[in-house]
């Protein structure tokens, strides 16, 4: 079934294609949350806030093609609106790289072997310490792929902004992680593009 067939069905209340929505876009939802939140229950929490949002929100994609750009914008102002939520206390620790490991999905995602590699457990600890607009672009673009326009708009930032925010943003990534061994003298990776 396509995209635009699974999308009527889940409008019109069938719950086997909410269900199979659900599964296909798990994995993605949850690494969004877990790269805001930076704690897995955390995470599993704020993913199934995001799915009832989507589920209310349904009605108002309308353009299939356009579905995994709109399912990143609600997720990410989900966890913006959960990140103003608890402000005012601090995290409640760190979460160990060997714990980071079983996000979501039964069958493997390409965020599963995100979080299995080794050197991406660096990548996703240095994003943790990025400047919150920096951790935002690189996740938007490097990680979920959006285009540079769309993440202007979620942004509402001009598009030089963004490119020029987007550079700055690799090279806070690439600094970050050869201060925390990696490079070519440590386990992870030389620069910004092994966050890719």
């Amino acid at each position: 079934m396509d995209q635009a067939e699974l999308l009527e069905r889940c409008r019109e209340g069938d719950e086997l294609a909410w269900e199979m929505l659900v599964r296909q876009q798990q994995g993605r939802v949850c690494s969004i949350a877990y790269s805001y939140v930076g704690e897995q229950d955390e995470a599993f929490d704020l993913a199934q806030d995001i799915f009832v949002r989507l589920y209310k929100s349904l009605d108002t994609c309308t353009d299939p093609e356009k579905f995994p750009a709109w399912l990143t914008r609600i997720a990410r102002n989900a966890c913006i609106d959960h990140l103003r939520r608890r402000k005012a206390r601090p995290p409640r620790q760190d979460i160990p790289a060997d714990e980071m490991t079983n996000l979501a999905a039964e069958t493997p995602t390409p965020e599963d072997e995100w979080f299995r590699s080794s050197r991406q457990k660096m990548v996703h600890r240095a994003l943790q310490q990025l400047s919150e607009i920096n951790r935002e672009i690189i996740v938007l673009k490097d990680i979920q792929g959006l285009p540079l326009e769309e993440i202007a708009g979620m942004l509402d930032l001009p598009l030089g902004t963004v490119k020029s925010r987007s550079s700055r943003a690799r090279i806070e990534l690439a600094r970050t992680i050869t201060g925390m061994g990696g490079g070519p003298d440590g386990p992870g990776p030389v620069g910004a593009e092994a966050a890719v």
